[in-house]
């Protein structure tokens, strides 16, 4: 019984991925449908995509499903051949039958009985309901292969689903091939099947239904009164198919598609886990080998630390999914927020195919759900306004993606009406976050959006506001060790750029000291590094500055005001120069100590509300390193006058696990 448990549970988790993925490819299809009416493969790839999801229901017995994939197919069937036009009340009604199929397959993950059929009919003994006059009756011999049970597959499920093309007649089971009970293993299946349906589908649709069962069955199809045909292939009409057309289903998929495996995500991030704490160990083996100044254990950490490094590449491969899967779930926001807003508005998607890790993906997904709306609410103008600066009424919103130095580069940008300096600079007066006399560049101005509270929209709507958002979505930014920026040109448009890391697990760090303590920042900021003398420092009870660096004003952070590091300051300072979202900003330090791999711990519970401070992790010597959240560091300490953070973080460092 809890052998059977596993195999329904496995193969109801493999429907979930499929359905999901259907579900995707469906409302993609209709929404290029709705652009370009025109679009055949649009059409043909919204009908592949349902006919998929039905055939899998009813594999399950999921008849509410099956019923409401049944409806959409044979709508867009009607706009394949021709016989019916797309209309928008067609269109809205295939959009709300993909948003109701997405509920049914979402409610399956909480309770399993939701679109189930009811009981199914006996398979065993034949059952002959009355049969229409002038429909075909087709005669099915299905010949089960051994291994079918044992790979998951239940012959009533694929006989359940064949009743939905017609009236299933007769079913009979046949045991002439079933051996003697000593020689019977309780996993074999030997049971074979004679069907009579009655169905006005074709050969092929009928021969589909058991497309999943083409290398663990023998199949034969005949009009009922003729001479039996065998099938040639596994699974296949037993006349020659006509050539492939608009009405016939999808083609099977192409044999590539077995090199391709489903993965558990749970076991990718405890690979993940693994090669961080072998990372960690190679990284005591080099130090252990080097202090043992034995050339042949030096030369082979060095061989085991490029494996290892290796090892860390591949597995943090394995854990990169594009981001076009994301991009596309907003045609359908961009569609509807249009309608909502009066607004015409078209969406570009560029490098959909940009890799990054899948934790990234997922958390990303809000914010970027975030300025799209406050684009089509707030950057985009009406139709009327548009017309009226000739511009075209259609507005255009563009996501793309693209890997940048060692980082992944996301923009969300649009053609509207661009930012109004004079409008957001009035507001933050008001507000009291600037002084009226102030004097701010365009950069500084723009970080005002991003200030807690902070809008300059005329009205409450449902988009938008209320000034709740934008310093929401910079706090999920830079909790992914990520930074934002914005850009506007007044007339033309605005846009919002994001600078993630390729992972969160596993970093090239720039390993540094102050004090007794070890920080790590992340290599891609990293701009240079400057030997400075113990002169240049913060002045008296502040912790930040600035230097004159080959004529430009750098502002510098003094680490150890920072974090209160007691001791004489060493006699000789380095000053790590690093990219930030306004800029460049030094932060002065003891030591530099060269590039560490760096996997990344969470801090405990105790220590999460300390600011500035992005992680920790374990050296090779077993002293634990703190990693810097670079860009609350330097907002945190050069965008407002504040004093310092006195925390010190030498007792940090020994305690954190």
């Amino acid at each position: 019984m809890g052998l059977d448990a596993d195999i329904i549970a496995a193969a109801r988790a493999g429907f979930m991925d499929e359905a999901l993925d259907n579900l995707r490819q469906l409302e993609q299809d209709l929404l290029r449908m709705e652009q370009d009416p025109g679009d055949l493969e649009a059409v043909h790839g919204a009908f592949r995509a349902a006919h998929t999801l039905k055939g899998a229901a009813g594999m399950f017995g999921l008849d509410a499903i099956v019923r409401l994939t049944h409806t959409l197919e044979s709508t867009l069937d009607a706009l394949r051949e021709g016989s019916q036009t797309l209309t928008e009340d067609s269109m809205a009604a295939l959009l709300t039958g993909a948003d109701e199929l997405g509920d049914l397959v979402t409610a399956l993950q909480d309770d399993p009985d939701t679109g189930a059929a009811p009981e199914a009919p006996d398979a065993a003994a034949a059952h002959e309901p009355p049969a229409t006059p002038g429909e075909p009756l087709w005669r099915l011999t299905l010949r089960m292969g051994a291994d079918a049970l044992r790979n998951g597959l239940d012959p009533l499920s694929f006989i359940r689903h064949l009743g939905t093309l017609g009236t299933l007649c007769t079913v009979q089971t046949r045991h002439d091939r079933l051996p003697a009970l000593e020689d019977l293993d309780a996993e074999d299946c030997w049971l074979d099947f004679e069907i009579l349906l009655q169905s006005t589908a074709p050969r092929a649709a009928i021969a589909d239904v058991f497309d999943f069962l083409q290398d663990d069955c023998t199949l034969e199809i005949q009009p009922e009164s003729a001479a039996p045909v065998p099938v040639p292939s596994p699974v296949a009409a037993s006349a020659p198919a006509p050539a492939p057309s608009p009405g016939t289903p999808a083609e099977r998929r192409p044999a590539e598609e077995g090199r391709f495996i489903r993965v558990r995500a749970d076991k990718l991030d405890r690979l993940v886990d693994l090669i961080g704490e072998l990372v960690i160990a190679g990284s005591g083996a080099g130090n252990a080998a080097r202090e043992s100044r034995h050339a042949r254990c030096i030369e082979t950490a060095q061989r085991v630390h490029e494996l290892v490094q290796s090892a860390r590449d591949g597995a943090l491969a394995l854990r990169m999914v594009p981001i076009g899967q994301t991009f596309s779930r907003f045609q359908r926001v961009v569609r509807d927020v249009g309608k909502t807003l009066g607004k015409e508005v078209g969406l570009q998607v560029l490098g959909g195919d940009t890799e990054l890790d899948r934790a990234l993906v997922d958390a990303i997904a809000d914010p970027l759900m975030h300025l799209v709306r406050n684009s089509m609410d707030h950057g985009l103008e009406s139709p009327g306004e548009r017309s009226a600066s000739g511009k075209p009424v259609r507005g255009q919103l563009c996501l793309q993606a693209y890997q940048e130095a060692g980082s992944v580069v996301l923009e969300v940008s649009d053609d509207g009406r661009g930012l109004d300096r004079r409008r957001i600079l009035s507001k933050a007066i008001e507000r009291r976050l600037v002084a009226p006399e102030a004097v701010l560049d365009d950069a500084q101005v723009h970080a005002l959006l991003f200030e807690p509270g902070f809008s300059t929209a005329e009205q409450i709507t449902d988009l938008s506001g209320r000034g709740v958002g934008m310093d929401v979505v910079r706090r999920q930014v830079e909790a992914l060790r990520g930074q934002i920026h914005l850009s506007s040109t007044p007339g033309q448009g605005t846009t919002v750029q994001i600078r993630l890391p390729l992972t969160l697990a596993i970093i090239d760090g720039f390993l540094t000291r102050v004090g007794s303590v070890s920080y790590v920042l992340p290599l891609d900021i990293v701009a240079e590094c400057i030997e400075t003398p113990s002169g240049l420092q913060a002045g008296p009870g502040r912790d930040s500055g600035c230097v004159d660096l080959r004529g430009q004003v750098l502002p510098f952070l003094d680490l150890r005001s920072c974090f209160g590091h007691g001791g004489e300051r060493p006699a000789r300072q380095s000053l790590v120069v690093v990219r930030c979202s306004t800029g460049r900003v030094g932060l002065l330090v003891d030591r530099l100590l060269g590039e560490h791999q760096t996997v990344i711990k969470p801090l405990g519970p105790l220590f999460r509300h300390l600011p500035c401070l992005a992680g920790s992790t374990i050296l090779g010597n077993g002293e634990v390193a703190l990693i810097l959240d670079v860009p609350a560091l330097a907002r945190l300490h050069t965008e407002s006058p504040r004093t310092s953070t006195s925390t010190s973080t030498a007792s940090l460092a020994s305690e954190t696990p």
